[in-house]
């Protein structure tokens, strides 16, 4: 019998990588599906994501905010910032209220990374869109005053003699006593309920087998770790994929509710969302 063929997007960095290794390496019995990954930085598999291109994809939370018409959000694969997320670096220190004269080098316009500068600067900034792997290069060369900066960035960023102007995972914290939000999995309605919820119970299966051995997939996860050691590579995954990578819980969600909610009510989402999840 034939497979049924379900494409998975995620960026291709050490928690993604970690996160899949299970099922991007033959090690779950994925019954009647089958697996092929396609490794696109995350603005671009949120653009994909707009045209319903990818069965199953990581996804900014930000831009899932405009994708309720084709995907719903899968309980498993959250990236979550618990008390620490996107930064702000330059090359010079300087407080919040002169970033708004700024220029910023983003990662791209539907990443919760940039939804969350907004929120921190409702007066607005000048910005570029660069990828992500770019702006830090791009900052310390002089061609932009700051950069927003995600992914292993977090953690390299004073290798090339930046400040840290905000963390706008402790920005968020202080201000709502919730973790940040930043990613997630979505799965394509269209697939039907039954698929929906196997893609939905092997994604988790797969993370568990990642999270249990540990050594194996962080070994994987090496391959997408730029400019870090291994050691290094194991802390990002361990502020990426964890308890809250298993399940949002409770208080996970009501994070991803308050940050849409408060993003609608400042006029960044147009609408109201109503989030829907795989149960």
């Amino acid at each position: 019998m034939s497979k049924q063929l379900i494409t998975v997007g995620h960026s291709p960095d050490p928690d993604d990588a970690f996160m899949f290794y299970a099922l991007a390496h033959d090690k779950l019995d994925t019954g009647n599906l089958q697996f092929r990954h396609e490794l696109q930085d995350i603005e671009t598999l949120n653009r994909r994501a707009l045209r319903g291109e990818l069965e199953v994809t990581a996804v900014s939370l930000h831009a899932y905010a405009h994708l309720l018409d084709k995907y719903a959000l899968l309980p498993s694969g959250c990236s979550m910032g618990d008390r620490y997320g996107p930064m702000v670096v330059a090359r010079q220190p300087m407080g919040l209220g002169d970033l708004a004269q700024a220029r910023i080098a983003v990662p791209g316009t539907l990443t919760t990374a940039f939804l969350a500068l907004k929120l921190c600067l409702p007066r607005g900034f000048a910005f570029e869109v660069l990828p992500f792997d770019q702006i830090l290069n791009a900052v310390a060369d002089g061609r932009y005053d700051a950069g927003l900066i995600i992914h292993e960035g977090q953690l390299t960023f004073q290798n090339q003699g930046l400040h840290l102007l905000v963390d706008l995972g402790v920005w968020w914290q202080e201000r709502t006593g919730l973790p940040l939000p930043l990613g997630g999995n979505v799965v394509r309605k269209d697939l039907g309920a039954e698929t929906m919820h196997q893609i939905s119970r092997l994604l988790k299966e797969s993370i568990r087998y990642g999270l249990d051995h540990r050594q194996d997939a962080l070994t994987y996860a090496l391959k997408y770790a730029r400019d870090m050691d291994r050691a290094l590579a194991d802390r990002f995954v361990g502020m990426y994929v964890n308890e809250w990578t298993l399940d949002y819980g409770p208080r996970g969600r009501e994070a991803v509710r308050r940050l849409l909610d408060e993003a609608h009510q400042a006029g960044i989402i147009p609408n109201p969302v109503a989030i829907e999840f795989v149960e």
